[in-house]
């Protein structure tokens, strides 16, 4: 009997986003597991907050949403960065998007815009339940893709009141456009017309295929390729990041509604409330921030951290380091 009670208070907790696994400590960083679900959905969202130095639950502290690139895990640079962050005072919230990592939703490892956006705003409406938040005060940081779906949601959301990013990237115009749009229109065809035949086979029972976000090893890497293409291998596919829930691997046939997306669309809908790009000075996806910044309305800051790469920005201490300063007096001076 106390074995059954035991289960049925666990599913309880799950349920209603109440951490069920034990408590870790860090560096005096209180990490917890825990679930909540989307509003409107119920897709279970695995995530893990972090609690700052002497955390009292008595209180109340603004708080931080990190939001993991595409492909990418709570575990990798969306966990790293939510640690240091509490560091500076916040409580941050690092989550597995709906159909990847630990969280729910089937079939596995779609990628697909709007629910990425949706999860930015499901995480706001998790953190307002919690007593120690306050609630008009809440923050966002994208990195990668996260970057896109974090500024997105925020035109939006206005319980956002602070959106950063770090190395964004607009993942639709990528599909649609390639890299430094690099894709001719011809190509751009193509890959829809793909996209569109594999669904039609998978409607008439064929299974699912998946395509991939970097190269699985060194032999996939093409000659001239970018350097963001290899450095990202290094990253996913190598010890330096790589994580089992990581799968290297999108549903192909998503690649047309990825392909609908646009990340900075309304940024004016985001003034006057403040946003800040931080971007490595050699990254080749910086013209995302720097178009982004350029169209954004004031209060704005773009941070170009010198030397830096894309993937660089994601895990080398003396960019990741550079980037917290940035990111801890902007939402010092914005989340009160």
């Amino acid at each position: 009997m106390k074995k059954i009670l035991g289960l049925l208070l666990s599913v309880i907790l799950m349920t209603i986003g109440v951490a069920v696994n034990a408590r870790t400590v860090k560096d005096n960083i209180m990490k917890e597991k825990v679930f909540y679900n989307r509003m409107y959905d119920n897709i279970k969202i695995a995530a893990e907050i972090y609690k700052p130095v002497a955390f009292d639950k008595n209180k109340k502290y603004p708080a931080i949403i990190v939001v993991h690139p595409a492909g990418g895990v709570k575990e990798q640079v969306a966990g790293l960065y939510a640690q240091k962050l509490a560091h500076k005072g916040f409580v941050t919230l690092a989550y597995d998007a709906a159909y990847q990592g630990e969280s729910g939703g089937d079939p596995h490892y779609l990628e697909n815009p709007a629910s990425r956006v949706e999860d930015v705003r499901s995480s706001v409406d998790y953190l307002t339940t919690l007593p120690f938040i306050d609630k008009n005060n809440i923050g966002v940081l994208g990195i990668c893709a996260g970057g896109g779906y974090a500024f997105n949601a925020a035109e939006t959301d206005m319980r956002l009141k602070a959106v950063a990013t770090v190395s964004a990237f607009d993942l639709g115009r990528a599909r649609r456009q390639g890299l430094g749009d690099s894709m001719t229109i011809q190509q751009q065809h193509q890959k829809l017309k793909d996209a569109a035949e594999q669904r039609t086979k998978e409607a008439n029972g064929a299974p699912i295929k998946y395509s991939g976000y970097v190269p699985n090893s060194l032999e996939e890497i093409p000659e001239n390729a970018p350097k963001m293409y290899r450095q990202g291998y290094e990253y996913y596919r190598t010890p330096l990041a790589q994580h089992p829930r990581s799968g290297n691997k999108y549903i192909f046939s998503n690649y047309a509604q990825q392909a609908a997306f646009t990340a900075f669309d309304r940024p004016e809908f985001i003034s006057p409330r403040p946003v800040l790009f931080i971007v490595g000075e050699n990254a080749e996806s910086a013209y995302f921030s720097k178009e982004a910044y350029e169209k954004a309305l004031e209060p704005k800051v773009l941070v170009i951290i010198p030397k830096a790469t894309h993937m660089e920005m994601y895990y080398k201490p003396e960019y990741v380091n550079q980037a917290v300063e940035k990111l801890g007096e902007f939402f010092c001076k914005y989340l009160k």
